[in-house]
Parts: structure tokens; sequence; C-alpha cells
């Protein structure tokens, strides 16, 4: 609908850490019900991006809305409560070792007494199986499980609020490709079987293509482009360009650390 407040409204958003400036001036839009996906080289600030959304980390300038809320200029509880919307799938899980599998996906719901542990059990038992895990693999410790395994476990709680905004932090590392697809089918099943507005960080082009509906890229603490996710192959922006084809050579160079 023309004139819809974005589901997520960022604009103007800073953030340095001593000398280095991570992000400078961040402007970015999410429309409800769309999935966007991040693109940028290794330190370029998408993950930085994320957590002062989580508020993780305090930007030092901008704006975050939520529905045209400020996220930043709300009252403490305000701020945690539109930020229990969101549903968050970090980059190497985060699974609690101590926990078992259960308890994990339902973590947040036990947190918030959301429900009783014999609810909380029954409702992971149904969240297990819409990433395709069996009750079973309940009972075991994070540990017993592959890779693939812990991010279906990590996904399954970040849907278990069924929040209405849900942020994928790298989900395809560590996986080979055919264990990718796989995860990155079960978020956009997730996203559409919940209607949720997502945003997903990632290096990983093939995934990037199957999650997005749109595509924006970071470059130097800025977004350089964004468009349609079908066409981060062909952006006829030099930069984009050289980062989605893997090319050696052009505008982007490599810096040394100093």
């Amino acid at each position: 609908m023309s004139g819809a407040l974005p589901r997520i409204r960022i604009r103007g958003l800073r953030k340095s850490f001593g000398a280095k400036t991570v992000l400078d001036g961040i402007d970015l839009d999410v429309p409800a019900g769309t999935s966007m996906v991040v693109i940028g080289g290794s330190g370029s600030g998408k993950s930085v991006l994320l957590k002062c959304i989580l508020g993780l980390i305090a930007p030092d300038a901008g704006t975050i809305e939520l529905d045209g809320r400020d996220l930043l200029a709300l009252p403490r509880r305000a701020r945690a409560t539109e930020r229990a919307r969101i549903g968050m799938l970090f980059q190497n899980g985060a699974l609690f070792d101590s926990l078992p599998v259960w308890e994990n996906v339902a973590f947040g719901l036990l947190a918030r007494r959301l429900v009783s542990r014999r609810e909380a059990r029954a409702r992971a038992d149904e969240l297990l199986a819409q990433v395709g895990l069996a009750s079973a693999v309940g009972e075991l410790s994070p540990a017993e499980l592959s890779g693939g395994m812990q991010k279906r476990v990590a996904l399954a709680r970040a849907i278990a609020a069924q929040p209405d905004i849900l942020f994928f932090d790298e989900p395809t590392t560590g996986l080979d490709p055919i264990m990718g697809a796989v995860i990155d089918g079960l978020i956009v099943d997730c996203v559409k079987r919940l209607g949720s507005t997502a945003v997903a960080i990632t290096h990983d082009m093939a995934s990037a293509t199957r999650i997005g509906d749109a595509a924006a890229m970071i470059h130097r603490g800025k977004i350089i482009w964004s468009g349609p996710a079908a066409s981060l192959f062909e952006s006829g922006n030099a930069e984009v360009d050289q980062f989605t084809h893997g090319r050696r050579d052009g505008p982007i160079q490599m810096e040394l650390r100093r």
C-alpha cells in the first residue's frame, strides 16, 4: 500500500569503536511482510547493524523505528516490549550447552513465564517438527547435534514466540551447500507461515537469492545499493557486481589492519 509505514525504518545510524567507524549513516527501510537480505564483506557492519536494532549495542546516533516508533526514544520497558517482537537466529546458534534441546527451544517462553514447563515441552515438540526434527531430539544436548541440526534447533527457538520480525545472522555459515539450501528452505517456510518481516545478513549469494525478496549492500559503513534480491547479479553497481561475482579485481580492495 502506497505511503504505508515500513515495519523497520532506520535513518542516520552511526556506530564507531574507537577510531574505527563501522556504521556511517545507515538508511534502510524494510516493508512489512518483506524478506530483506543485507550483504557485505567481513567487517562491513552487517552484524553491528542487527545488534543495534536488538539493543545489544548502543548506536552513537540515528533512529531505529518499528512501525513508526523510535526504539531509541522509548522508555526502557516500552523498548523491551517492542524488541520482544523480534526472533533471532544467531550465526553460531548460541544454544545453551547446559540445557537439553527442548529447553533451548522453549527458553524465551519459560523465561517470560508465558507457559508452564509441561506446555513448554509440548510446544518445543511442535516447533522441532516444523524444522524437521523428531521430538526425541528434544532430550539431547546441543553437543550431540550436527551443525545442521543445531541450526534447526536455533531456528525453532527463534520462531517459538511467533514473532512478527525475524533476524538471521549468517544462517548458512559452516554448512555444506545441501544443508545450507535445506536451512534456507526452512527459513522461507517459517517466515511465510508466520507472516513475518525478515532481515537476514549474509555473504552467501546463493542463500541471499533463496531467502530474499529485497536486498541491500553495506560498504564502508553505508548502504551503497538496494533493490530486488533477484537483481543482485545484475545490479549495475560496480561494488555489488564485484562482490556478488567474487571478483578479485574491482573497486573493493582489501584493507590492511593496523
